[in-house]
């Protein structure tokens, strides 16, 4: 079981020691990994999805439960502890989703009565029904990402999950991030998103190839969090209406659909 993942410091992109010296992240918790373009987001994910040890450009280290991890974690596909969701997912198995499902859940040694849980677990997020006997290679990119990440909160055990920009695919991002924390997993999600960023309980922020500092999430900011949750809540809805053929009436209003029930993913 993995209990945390620490990261200890390596170098940016002139060779200069990064700005900390060690950040350890335990089970259940959110780190978003923010930044511009370029500054070097894309290779810390890739860094902790290799289990870096000082072999990569960077020169940064990744421990597991406080130790070096077994080299067969690292090169053993079999053993991989970490799952990724990319920006752009689609299948190209052919097959139904159902039958993918079975599949998955039987080479996880995992309970077959799974697939129903996963499939309605998938549809709350995502505006496009996902039905058991679809094909895999007619699902949209919002339905690919959402049964995946069903399928890694109930069928994959891999306890750390790295997520790359998951605002791209048009899903309900909080219930996607909810669904995923709740299951004990570490969850690091590459955002430029600040809903995504202010959900996390700590923030990295990324510089010239290096991690510029390590911040957690204020109170000020929790209350912005829930003021954009309804926001990017009416705006799904927009979308959908969009995505569906129904005219958007000047008369819509926002704020007469905003509710009470946030419940952020950052509490304890």
């Amino acid at each position: 079981m993995i209990n945390s993942i620490s990261i200890l410091a390596g170098k940016n992109k002139n060779g200069l020691k990064e700005h900390f010296n060690r950040i350890d992240i335990s089970r259940g918790e959110i780190v978003g990994i923010v930044g511009p373009t370029g500054s070097g987001k894309s290779a810390l994910v890739e860094d902790i999805e290799q289990l870096a040890q000082s072999d990569t450009s960077t020169q940064r280290k990744v421990l597991i439960n406080n130790s070096i991890p077994d080299p067969e974690l690292r090169y053993n596909p079999k053993k991989k502890l970490i799952a990724q969701l990319s920006q752009n997912m689609n299948f190209i198995a052919d097959m139904s989703v159902k039958d993918f499902l079975i599949l998955h859940s039987k080479c996880r040694g995992k309970n077959l009565n799974l697939v129903d849980k996963v499939i309605y677990h998938a549809n709350q997020l995502t505006g496009e029904p996902i039905k058991k006997e679809m094909n895999l290679t007619v699902l949209s990119g919002g339905q690919s990402r959402s049964l995946m990440v069903a399928d890694v909160a109930f069928v994959s055990d891999s306890p750390v999950v790295l997520i790359d920009e998951i605002e791209n695919a048009g899903i309900k991002k909080h219930e996607a991030m909810q669904l995923l924390s709740g299951n004990g997993k570490i969850v690091l999600v590459v955002t430029h998103d600040p809903l995504l960023a202010l959900l996390t309980q700590r923030r990295i922020v990324m510089e010239n190839g290096g991690i510029k500092k390590i911040f957690g999430t204020t109170e000020e900011e929790r209350s912005l969090c829930k003021q954009l949750y309804q926001v990017d809540k009416e705006l799904f809805k927009v979308r959908e209406m969009v995505r569906s053929g129904v005219e958007v009436k000047a008369s819509f209003s926002f704020q007469e659909s905003f509710t009470s029930d946030f419940q952020p993913v950052l509490e304890d």
